[in-house]
């Protein structure tokens, strides 16, 4: 057995011990190393995020520039809100991550060994290893913002259940596979097939616990944008990420995002299991919102992502120089429809002016957009507001459901220019 066989490339077991003990944990197995990592000796300071019970751990792992933990097990890591500030794409060190079992595995995946099962209603069951997605279908790259379903649940208000995240359980990156459509066509999909349903490497500490299972449509599955990505700018994807392959659902929310993806099963019924029905639910209605503290009379799965739109080149609380030229920037994002235009107020929302958008990246991208600006001494409120091509835009004032998804109300940054 190579040193490396059960890592990314870059990153072989003595590099990885080594990383560990850098950081005082010593005598680790790949079996606990998410126990180690976890450890009080992998904290490199405490941050207090704009909410309550807001208190955060600065953390850093391996492969990871320090991030936002929330949980240990299983890995809930943010990134910090700045890096968003650095470029329309989020490096793989500061990329957010997102697990919902203990049990994951990525300091234990053999490339050399792993494989993908093709099974269910197909004409030919396969099973296909990272050599034979890289060999054998025609490469693609698409550049796509992977978001958390709970991004920003720890501003909504009323409190609701669940990871109490800031604003940036977010990401973008340029991602590169094959089309899912290739893979399922080479199996011969039958025409019974209702769903896809899709399985990783991570799986639950106890058996009640149900494993993480997501579906999507047949349609959806064979459009030619899904993609089994064992890329992620111009690299392996993280260990933390999903190694070696993970499932890429442009224009949906993350819990589609299956990492470690290991089996595809195409389906003769619309799939039910725990984690389509009944979590990641949303309200059947336009707004996916109801009144707060209310149940919604009906639900569907959450799907695409609704508009957003952020400041990054400036925090609430932030002094700037009065008269002078103030940096004025940000991002902003939808489900696919792509943005068309970007509006900013320095007064609270009374008055909204254009801002320029920068490149674009393709229609699942963040969007670039910058204004000018100068403030007047005193207090301002700096807002943002995005708008589709679908005329589409962001609410003024939050909208609710009981699980805290999908927020995208219009952001506000509270400046003092002096």
């Amino acid at each position: 057995m190579s040193e490396n066989q059960d890592l990314p490339a870059g990153l072989s077991r003595r590099h990885f011990i080594r990383a560990l003990g850098a950081m005082g944990v010593a005598g680790v197995t790949s079996t606990h190393a998410f126990d180690a990592l976890a450890g009080e000796s992998a904290i490199i300071k405490e941050i207090s995020l704009p909410f309550a019970n807001g208190s955060r751990p600065l953390v850093k792992y391996p492969q990871k520039r320090p991030l936002i933990r929330l949980t240990a097990r299983p890995p809930q890591l943010e990134t910090p809100f700045e890096i968003f500030d650095e470029g329309v794409l989020t490096p793989n060190d500061a990329f957010y991550v997102r697990y919902h079992l203990t049990n994951v595995p990525p300091l234990s995946v053999d490339p050399a060994t792993y494989r993908i099962s093709i099974t269910g209603k197909v004409e030919r069951a396969l099973k296909l290893s990272l050599n034979d997605l890289k060999t054998q279908f025609e490469p693609v790259e698409i550049v796509a913002v992977n978001q958390c379903s709970g991004n920003s649940r720890g501003f909504v208000k009323p409190r609701v259940n669940g990871g109490q995240l800031g604003n940036s359980a977010m990401g973008n990156a340029r991602w590169r596979g094959v089309p899912l459509k290739d893979v399922l066509n080479k199996a011969g999909v039958n025409a019974q097939a209702r769903q896809v349903a899709f399985d990783g490497l991570d799986k639950p500490l106890l058996e009640q616990t149900p494993d993480f299972v997501k579906s999507l449509d047949i349609d959806h599955a064979l459009d030619g944008e899904v993609m089994l990505a064992y890329a992620m700018n111009g690299a392996d994807l993280p260990m933390l990420n999903g190694y070696p392959v993970g499932l890429v659902v442009p224009g949906y929310f993350g819990t589609y995002w299956v990492k470690h993806l290991s089996e595809i099963r195409v389906v003769d019924s619309v799939y039910s299991g725990y984690w389509m029905d009944p979590a990641y639910r949303i309200p059947d209605n336009a707004c996916a919102c109801v009144d707060p503290g209310a149940d919604p009379a009906h639900t569907i799965p959450i799907n695409r992502y609704n508009v957003r739109s952020f400041i990054t080149s400036l925090q609430d609380g932030d002094t700037v120089k009065a008269g002078e030229e103030v940096p004025f920037k940000g991002i902003a994002f939808d489900g696919g429809a792509g943005i068309k235009n970007v509006a900013v107020s320095q007064d609270g929302g009374q008055t909204w002016r254009g801002a320029r958008l920068g490149e674009d990246l393709g229609k699942y991208s963040f969007r670039e957009w910058r204004a000018d600006m100068r403030l007047k001494p005193g207090l301002h409120k700096l807002k943002v507001r995005a708008v589709n091509s679908l005329g589409e835009t962001q609410p003024m004032r939050a909208l609710w459901n009981p699980s805290g998804y999908m927020r995208n109300v219009v952001e506000t940054v509270r400046v003092r220019a002096s």
